[in-house]
């Protein structure tokens, strides 16, 4: 069986569940599938945020995201990989990013989501901003978020 990527950047919600089960569907070759979802959260710290607006470069953003999709098959032996990024106002409680990662074993399909979320997270082109009660900012890159991201890069 050929394996199956999914790569989508939105505005509408989308559904956890059926993403996993139209990823796995009809798939016998499938042992594990990890997934993650950010939420948008309702705070940051002390302070309230009521949204986040994300913001792409249309095409480069899919382009970038499918080359990671593409270090990730050729890195782990996946059967399949989704990932779906929303873009808009995103209220707290509301989904903000999917991965989900498939694979005969569960090592292969945990690491591959964590390398793609790590790049999502420090590197794939999205601009954050934030609405709180002071008003609205840009969300500015985390050492963190680069940290872990350069992490997969390392010898």
């Amino acid at each position: 069986m050929t394996a199956a990527v999914t790569i989508r950047i939105q505005q509408a919600d989308f559904d956890v569940a059926q993403e996993i089960a139209a990823l796995t569907k009809a798939r016998t070759d499938v042992g594990a599938v990890v997934s993650f979802s950010g939420i948008c959260r309702g705070s940051e710290g002390d302070e309230p945020i009521a949204a986040l607006t994300l913001e792409h470069y249309p095409g480069m953003a899919e382009a970038e995201i499918a080359r990671h999709a593409e270090t990730a098959m050729s890195r782990w032996p996946l059967t399949g990989l989704t990932v779906i990024h929303r873009v808009g106002r995103i209220v707290p409680g509301e989904n903000i990013v999917l991965v989900v990662t498939a694979s005969q074993h569960r090592q292969a399909a945990f690491e591959a989501a964590e390398f793609l979320m790590d790049y999502l997270k420090a590197n794939a082109p999205f601009w954050k901003r934030e609405e709180k009660p002071a008003g609205t900012s840009w969300v500015d890159a985390r050492d963190h978020d680069d940290a872990a991201a350069a992490r997969w890069t390392r010898s």
